[in-house]
Formats: structure tokens, C-alpha cells, sequence
């Protein structure tokens, strides 16, 4: 007999937990209209029930066991949103094993432990749903692996860590410090009390691991990412890429070229007139260029109970109409085409991208300065599009702004040794690669 309903328990029931909780109860009925059948929020694991969440939950409903979840032959979907590493990934092996599917936000547990989850799905015919693990509510995970299934994608560029985003846009706006704009964060509630995840790019990284094994059909492969955060940038470096004619982002990027693919996370310098640019505050914003559809951009809301909550339950809802339907695992997940093409594509190494780069050099107010710093950079192949020098100080050192075309990251580290060895370099030098105009 057809069922007519799809029954749901949820482990964990913090921010994405409770809004996941109140979309299914107050929306249960256009849920049912648009869907075709009932989704029933069987049990809430937590450890804490009594905490007020701000959701009217059933009676019966809440436990703190959860067997209750894992166990029950009613549930058909177990949706993980604990967060961490253990123990979500043995209590998401345990539903896959006992015929559920499953459903997460948990992007630094897919990103770091998914192959062997995806994996295990595959073996028994169940599906994992992660939309919410990557930019909250924007539905990039559907466009990836859906609405751009006829395209070969040439990048992708995400704005896709809302705090590092808030701290980069406060700098911008009201020239302060990082460590000023980092307080503001902790005290609205943007960092956490320990931002490093945030901040050191990590939390970007997961997400990114995600899109570039969406996009490119490689096994999921975090441990390969470039990482950098946004903690040495300052407020004087927002003004003299403004001054360029850029902003600077926590940027999150993969490419594919020649075979090989870039996945690197670091500051970047974008050019002010990029509509990626303009992407201010906690918000969001995934850029994705694809052969035939050309240029698309998505951008909202990375977090938070309802836009996270709303991507979540888009996954129940899309799992409960391939149950309905009989089409498990129509649109596969990222394990079997990783499997597919695992060798065919390299990680392309972190010295071997070329970008344009920004130099920020604490140089001797002296004459012959840049001709020194010119030759060592000519020597590597490295040409100068602009120069910015501001100040003299008789004595001192003055900042020195050097903006180059493209050159390979091994060419720019190596010359960067040699220029800080140099005597009328007084510190370490500061470089930030840009992306768009002029490459």
C-alpha cells in the first residue's frame, strides 16, 4: 500500500535544530499541499529538553535517547544536527545501516568523514540529503548538482562564511581594526567566543570541499584545501585596495584547469564593480560560471534557524517524493562520482596557481628602494601593473604598494624570501592574491 506520509526524527535541537522543528509543525500544511503527502516530526533527541527553544513541541515528541530516533521502524528520514565530528558520524552510519536516510547541516563532518558515509549510503540504497551544509539557505547544493547538470564548471567563487564576511565589511565601512570588528562580531552573536574556525577559514574550507566535489566529480577531499584567514589583514590594506579599486573578501575558490583542480580559501582582492563584491555583512553569496549557462550568481542567508531549517526540511521533502515515488537515489550523491573519476583529476598543489597579486612591503624611505624591490621581483618573472607609496619618514620605513599581473604562487614566495632579506626591508612582507579584472 502507498504510504502517505513520511515520518522524520531530528538529533539535535540547538538553532537548526528548533528551526527545522518549527517550519515542519507551522508549515506542516502547505508542506502537505505542495508535497502531496504528510511529513510527521516523529522525535527531537537532545540531551537538554527542557531549555525553551521557542517552538510549541507535541507531548511525546522530545526524548533524550537517541535510540529513540536511530531505532524506531517508523521514521523514514533522520535528520543529524548536533554538529562535530563524534558522535554525528556513528549516529549517521547507524540510521544508513538501519535503511534510513538520512539528512545534515554538518559540513565539517561531510567534508572531512563523508566518502565513508556517502559510501555506505550507496550500499544500502538510502539517500543523504546536505543542502543546508553549505551558504544556510541558498539552495546552491540543487544548482550544482541539478540545475547545471549539462555543465562543465569553469569556477566557482564563494562568499560563504558569514562572520569572517561581517569582520571584512566592518573594517571596510568604518575603518577599524580586526580585533575591533571581531569584538563587535562576539558581541552580537556573529563569532562564536572562539572564532578560529571562522576566522582561519576552516569553516569556509568544509563548504568549499563540498562544492568542489559537486562540481567536478572528485571524492570529497578536505585535507587538499589551501587555507588562510583574514586575521593579518588591516585596515590599511582595505584602504589601498580600495584605492585600486578593490575590496577584499574571504574568498572561497576552485577551478578546473588543465586536468587539475584549485581549491584554496584566503583573502582576495575583487574588483569594487563585481556584483560579489558588494556582498556585505552575514550575508552570503555563491558565484558559479559553467560553459554553457555563463555567468550565475546566488546570494542570502548563510545561517541561522529559518534558512538553514528551510534547506533542511527542502531535503526531507525532496527524499520523501523519491520514497513516494519509488526513486531512491535518482540524483546520486557525491560518493559515486567520485568514485567515478577518483585519479582522473588532480589536486592542482598551492604553488602551481597563478594569480595577480597585492604586495605590501615595509620599505626604507631611501632612493633606490623599489628599483631593488623591482629587479628581485623582474627576476621571477613577476611584472608591476601599479605602485602606491604614501608618507615619507626620514629614517623609518613607509608602506610600499606594489600591484603585479599574473605570476605562479611558487615564483611570488620565493621572491617575497628574498625582498624580506633584504636591509631596507624592515618587515615581513604582506601579499593577498586578486581575482577578476586585468587577469
Amino acid at each position: 500500500m502507498k504510504k502517505d506520509r513520511i515520518s522524520v526524527g531530528i538529533i539535535g535541537f540547538g538553532t537548526v535544530g528548533s528551526g527545522t522543528a518549527k517550519i515542519l509543525l507551522e508549515s506542516r500544511d502547505i508542506i502537505r499541499e505542495r508535497a502531496g503527502f504528510d511529513v510527521v516530526l516523529k522525535k527531537i533527541a537532545d540531551l537538554d529538553i527542557k531549555k525553551d527553544r521557542g517552538v510549541r513541541i507535541p507531548d511525546g515528541v522530545l526524548t533524550t535517547d537517541a535510540d529513540a530516533v536511530l531505532n524506531d521502524p517508523d521514521i523514514d528520514i533522520v535528520v543529524e544536527l548536533m554538529g562535530g565530528i563524534h558522535p554525528a558520524k556513528e549516529f549517521m552510519l547507524r540510521a544508513i545501516r538501519n535503511k534510513k536516510h538520512v539528512v545534515s547541516a554538518n559540513k565539517a563532518l561531510l567534508a572531512t568523514e563523508g566518502n565513508e558515509i556517502f559510501a555506505e549510503a550507496g550500499k544500502q540504497n538510502v539517500e543523504v540529503g546536505f543542502e543546508a551544509s553549505v551558504a544556510g539557505g541558498i539552495p546552491i547544493i540543487k544548482v550544482v548538482r541539478e540545475g547545471l547538470v549539462a555543465n562543465n564548471i569553469v569556477a566557482i567563487y564563494g562568499i560563504i562564511n558569514g562572520t569572517s564576511n561581517y569582520i571584512l565589511t566592518k573594517m571596510t565601512n568604518e575603518k577599524v581594526e580586526f580585533s575591533d570588528a571581531l569584538k563587535e562580531a562576539q558581541r552580537l552573536g556573529y563569532a562564536e567566543a572562539d572564532p578560529t574556525f571562522d576566522i582561519e577559514g576552516i569553516d569556509t574550507a568544509h563548504k568549499l570541499t563540498i562544492l568542489s566535489s559537486l562540481a567536478y566529480g572528485i571524492p570529497l577531499s578536505y585535507n587538499e584545501v589551501y587555507k588562510e584567514g583574514i586575521t593579518k589583514i588591516t585596515a590599511q590594506d582595505i584602504d589601498f585596495a580600495s584605492e585600486l579599486g578593490y575590496k577584499i573578501k574571504l574568498l572561497a575558490v576552485t577551478k578546473a584547469s588543465n586536468g587539475a583542480i584549485e581549491m584554496r580559501v584566503h583573502p582576495t582582492m575583487v574588483p569594487s564593480d563585481y556584483l560579489i563584491s558588494k556582498i556585505d555583512g552575514v550575508f552570503n553569496a555563491v558565484y558559479v560560471e559553467g560553459d554553457a549557462v555563463g555567468s550565475t550568481l546566488y546570494y542570502g542567508r548563510g545561517a541561522g534557524d529559518m534558512p538553514t531549517g528551510s534547506a533542511v526540511v527542502s531535503d526531507i521533502v525532496d527524499i520523501g517524493r523519491n520514497i513516494m515515488s519509488g526513486g531512491i537515489l535518482r540524483v546520486p550523491g557525491i560518493a559515486p562520482r567520485g568514485a567515478q573519476k577518483a585519479g582522473q583529476r588532480r589536486i592542482k598543489a598551492m604553488e602551481d596557481i597563478e594569480s595577480m597579486y597585492y604586495f605590501r612591503f615595509a620599505a626604507m624611505d631611501e632612493p633606490g628602494v623599489l628599483s631593488k624591490i623591482s629587479g628581485i621581483l623582474g627576476s621571477y618573472n613577476i611584472s608591476i601593473a601599479s605602485v602606491i607609496q604614501k608618507g615619507r619618514r626620514i629614517g623609518g620605513s613607509v608602506p610600499l604598494v606594489v600591484l603585479t599581473h599574473r605570476a605562479k604562487e611558487r615564483d611570488v614566495i620565493s621572491s617575497i624570501k628574498q625582498i624580506d632579506a633584504l636591509p631596507i626591508v624592515s618587515d615581513k612582507t604582506l601579499f593577498i592574491r586578486v581575482e577578476g579584472s586585468g587577469e
